[in-house]
């Protein structure tokens, strides 16, 4: 399927498939985290190892507020600012933090951390909104091969092995970067 529908798109996740659409960067696979099946769909099509982990995709701040409570006071900020005042073109944020319980094992692989990122992507956010919750965030890519900057580049990749939620990329020129929130250590710069 193929859709240009933000409710469509939603509920292809909630019904387990995997997804892939835009992101502030490059094209994304998708899924609802906590079904493992779906996740296992998305490692098979990357052929990604799963102690790697993945990125999680939230809209609002309290989807993932939980998350943020181990952390210091001057940190939880720093985070939080980085998600809340970040321009549409600038490079987005994802931050390690503390998994809680509520974190299922495959998405942190073997870390006791969770990659996560709150976007300010139109799209991004509406497909958030509408699946209510966070979603899975990797690049749609093969492993070694260059993410997909567009709907043809993702599907020569997939082809109906996924469901596509069309629309532009954002302004970002980069992925994310990565930054440890408990340590301060940049993983991907």
């Amino acid at each position: 399927m193929i859709s240009t529908c933000v409710t469509e798109a939603a509920e292809c996740l909630k019904q387990g498939h995997v997804l892939a659409y835009p992101t502030e960067a490059v094209w994304g696979l998708g899924c609802d985290p906590f079904n493992e099946t779906a996740f296992l769909a998305i490692l098979a099509l990357k052929q990604r190892p799963i102690e790697k982990g993945v990125i999680l995709l939230a809209s609002q701040l309290s989807q993932v507020e939980h998350l943020l409570i181990s952390l210091q006071p001057d940190m939880q900020q720093k985070v939080l600012d980085s998600w809340l005042y970040q321009k549409s073109n600038a490079r987005a944020t994802t931050w390690l933090l503390p998994a809680g319980e509520d974190i299922p094992a495959w998405i942190k692989g073997n870390h006791s951390k969770v990659a996560v990122r709150v976007t300010t992507h139109p799209l991004c956010v509406a497909l958030c909104n509408a699946f209510n919750g966070f979603i899975v965030s990797t690049s749609a890519n093969p492993a070694g091969a260059q993410p997909a900057h567009s709907l043809q580049e993702a599907s020569q990749y997939f082809s109906q092995q996924v469901d596509y939620l069309n629309g532009d990329l954002g302004l970002s020129q980069e992925p994310s970067r990565i930054i440890d929130a408990v340590t301060g250590e940049i993983i991907r710069a």
